[in-house]
This record gives C-alpha cells, sequence and structure tokens, in this order.
C-alpha cells in the first residue's frame, strides 16, 4: 500500500531551498519598489556631514579666483626666460598670497612671489627658488625654465558655472571642503530617514538587567543602532518585544506609525514562535521572505502603513550579513542616494574555506598585504551564524557564489570590505 509522504519544507540547514530567492534578484525586488523620501531642510554646512544633496550644485565662482603661483619663488615674463645660458633679472617687488603686488613688470625685471599669490601684471611664469640664483635685488635664471611653469590658471579646478555636485551625493569631508571653497554654506539635503527597530524572543534580556535562567543579552540592537547611526539615520529603538502575536503586532502598528522604515531581528523561522510572517500578512503586505544565502536565508521583506519592513533573523552575524546586503542599499535608495553599489576586491585567499553549492556565502574574513605588498584575505575564525567573536575580527566578508563549493588555500577570491562601513 503506497503512502503519500508529507512536504516537509527545507530548513535553515538545508542548502537548496526552491523558494529562496537568490541574492541579487532579492536586492533588484528591494530597491525597484522603495522609492526616495521627498522631504528635504536646508542645514548649515558644518551640519551636513553625511547628508544626501536634493539638488544638482553649480559653482557660481572660478576657483582658483585668479591667476596665481603654484610655487615660492619668482614671477617673470616666459619670454625672458634664455636659450641657452643665463639671464639675469632686477627684482622690483613681492607679490604675497592676499597681498598682490600692484605693478606692472616689463622686460628684464620680476617679482618675488609666494605661494597662492596673484601673478602680477606682465607676468605668466614662475621660477621656483631652488632654480634662480640670488645676489641682492637681481636673479640670475637658466635655459632649464619653461614658460608658463608653476602657475595655476583662474577657473583651473572649477570654472564658473561647471556642475560639480549631483543630486544625491552623499555629503563627505572633500564634498564640505568643496562647497566651502565655492562661498557656499548652507546646503538642501534630503531630510533624515526615521527607522524604528526592535527584537523579539522571550529568551533576550536587555544589557543592565540580571540574566536569567536560559537567558541570553540582546545584541543585535546594539549591532543594528551602530550601522544605522554610522548610515546616518534617526533611530527609534523599541526594545525586546515578547514571542507573543498580539505584542508583536502592536509594536509592528507603532513602528508604522513613526518610521519610514521597521527592522527586527528573531521571528522569521519556521519555528512554532516565529510569528512575523504571520503577523506582516494580517498588517500588511509581504514581498518575500526567504533569500538564498548563508547565514541568514530566514529575512522578511515587505510593508505596513507607509513603512517598509525589514524581518532579519535572530542570530547575530546573521543580523549584519542580511543588513549589510540587503537593508543597507534599500536605506540608501530610501534616502535618495544615487550610487548604493559596494566595492569588492578580488585576491588569494590563506585559508580553506568550507562551502556546499545552493548558496550564496558571505564568510567573516580579514584583508592584509603578504611580505610582497599584495592584498590577501583569511579567515578569522569559526564561522557559525551565532559566532560574534570572529565577526568582530573581521574587516571584510569572503563572499562565495551560490554554486561553489569549497575554496582551496591560493584560489582567488571576491572580497567585500566593509570595516568603515558595518
Amino acid at each position: 500500500m503506497n503512502q503519500t509522504r508529507q512536504h516537509i519544507p527545507p530548513s535553515c540547514m538545508d542548502d537548496q531551498d526552491s523558494e529562496s530567492l537568490p541574492v541579487d534578484e532579492a536586492i533588484e525586488r528591494v530597491c525597484t519598489q522603495i522609492e526616495p523620501v521627498v522631504s528635504y531642510e536646508q542645514v548649515a554646512l558644518r551640519s551636513a556631514l553625511g547628508r544626501i544633496l536634493t539638488e544638482d550644485i553649480y559653482s557660481q565662482i572660478d576657483v582658483p579666483g585668479h591667476t596665481n603661483s603654484a610655487m615660492d619663488g619668482f614671477a617673470i615674463r616666459g619670454a625672458d626666460i634664455p636659450t641657452d645660458g643665463q639671464r639675469t633679472l632686477t627684482i622690483i617687488g613681492t607679490a604675497w598670497a592676499g597681498r598682490p603686488y600692484k605693478g606692472h613688470v616689463g622686460s628684464g625685471e620680476c617679482a618675488r612671489i609666494m605661494t597662492g599669490a596673484p601673478l602680477p601684471a606682465g607676468t605668466d611664469t614662475v621660477v621656483i627658488l631652488e632654480h634662480a640664483e640670488v645676489e641682492g635685488d637681481v636673479i640670475r635664471i637658466s635655459a632649464e625654465n619653461q614658460p608658463g611653469q608653476n602657475v595655476r590658471a583662474a577657473g583651473e579646478d572649477i570654472a564658473r558655472g561647471d556642475l560639480v555636485l549631483r543630486a544625491g551625493q552623499r555629503l563627505l569631508p572633500a564634498q564640505l571642503g568643496l562647497l566651502a571653497s565655492l562661498g557656499i554654506g548652507e546646503v538642501k539635503v534630503r531630510r533624515r530617514l526615521r527607522v524604528a527597530f526592535f527584537s523579539t524572543g522571550d529568551e533576550l534580556c536587555s544589557v543592565g538587567e540580571p540574566l536569567m535562567e536560559g537567558g541570553v543579552y540582546d545584541s543585535n540592537r546594539y549591532t543594528l543602532h551602530g550601522m544605522l547611526i554610522r548610515l546616518g539615520a534617526d533611530t527609534i529603538d523599541m526594545g525586546v518585544v515578547r514571542d507573543e502575536p498580539e505584542a508583536l503586532e502592536q509594536a509592528l502598528l507603532q513602528a508604522a506609525d513613526c518610521a519610514d522604515a521597521i527592522i527586527t531581528s528573531g521571528g522569521v523561522s519556521m519555528g512554532e514562535a516565529d510569528f512575523v510572517k504571520a503577523s506582516l500578512s494580517r498588517l500588511g503586505e509581504v514581498g518575500f521572505w526567504k533569500i538564498a544565502v548563508k547565514p541568514g536565508r530566514p529575512f522578511a521583506f515587505g510593508q505596513i502603513k507607509d513603512a517598509w519592513f525589514f524581518g532579519l533573523p535572530g542570530n547575530p552575524v546573521s543580523v549584519m550579513v542580511t543588513f549589510y546586503v540587503l537593508v543597507q542599499p534599500a536605506l540608501k535608495r530610501l534616502m535618495g542616494e544615487h550610487d548604493a553599489s559596494p566595492l569588492t576586491l578580488r585576491m588569494p585567499c590563506l585559508s580553506k574555506l568550507k562551502k556546499r553549492p545552493g548558496r550564496m556565502e558571505y564568510q567573516r574574513g580579514v584583508m592584509t598585504l603578504n611580505k610582497q605588498g599584495q592584498l590577501v584575505v583569511d579567515k578569522t575564525g569559526p564561522q557559525g551564524s551565532g559566532i560574534l567573536t570572529s565577526m568582530a575580527a573581521a574587516n571584510c566578508f569572503i563572499v562565495l557564489p551560490m554554486e561553489s563549493r569549497s575554496i582551496e588555500p591560493g584560489a582567488e577570491v571576491e572580497v567585500l570590505p566593509f570595516s568603515n562601513l558595518v
């Protein structure tokens, strides 16, 4: 007698799962649905670090604003450079940065000039101090000099009307300096994202509480807080929510009323107390809830009211991997940042890496320079999804494609640096 075999869905331990989305497809689904926030604010330049521009910036001035000297030396007429031998020129004045020489330099004359000082009228060339023989009020120059040397032309860096920064640019220190060089003291930027987050689980204790029997301290809220602050979001920490459907739904609705995005950790797998997917279905829309990644397969994406929802796994390393791979690009898109693509490198791997086909893996690694000055990567230790020590020792992910197998020492691998991001 034949019996119908009951279908058992793949577990988080299985590498093959036809219901799990490939990582690239999951990222595309997320980022094509999300549109940037439309609100903006005008902020002072000193308050604009890390913010996202909402409009293109055009220069209203030339930078530099005048033709000036790139070196300390003597401003001369290029035509006075001898074709061979030496020529003597008379020093008739000095040009300082901020105090230009007002006179005219004629043939056979020169003016001392400091770096940044405007070239005096009649001159077009600067001879550096080391290439001039000075005796009293005269100098001798040789044919080794070239007309036009050591001069920075007006508008050489930026010309009036040039597009200097595009909307969607994240403002870093170099961009702040660039804006300051144009005399711009305020910029229009997108408002900060409001991101609410909480952890789920009866076993979780907050830092500062006594550790109950069978309990663990909640580390996920601290890593999420750190990653969100680095990203430039305003955070709303809602603490720990117990494994009760009513409590979970109340927290989700509260978060949706005050945030642009909601991030939870835990409760998205297939355990009896994992209520996140069901609650998301009742309160909003489920986009997908499993991705072919290790660590971090259980991952819910959807929407509650006007807030985007990201349900992360409960294991600490899975939280960081899924945040970096999926949540961070989505939040950057929501912020209006036009370039959210991470930089990847290829380099030899020093260690053997175990892997089975079926999921893209993000193993923790540390990049270093070997004795030959070549970048190499090594794994940082045990790769279990709950082992934060190997994550804390890492400065990159070693990215192994879905269908790849174990990696032998010396093989070239793709590396995703993250030390300054997560």
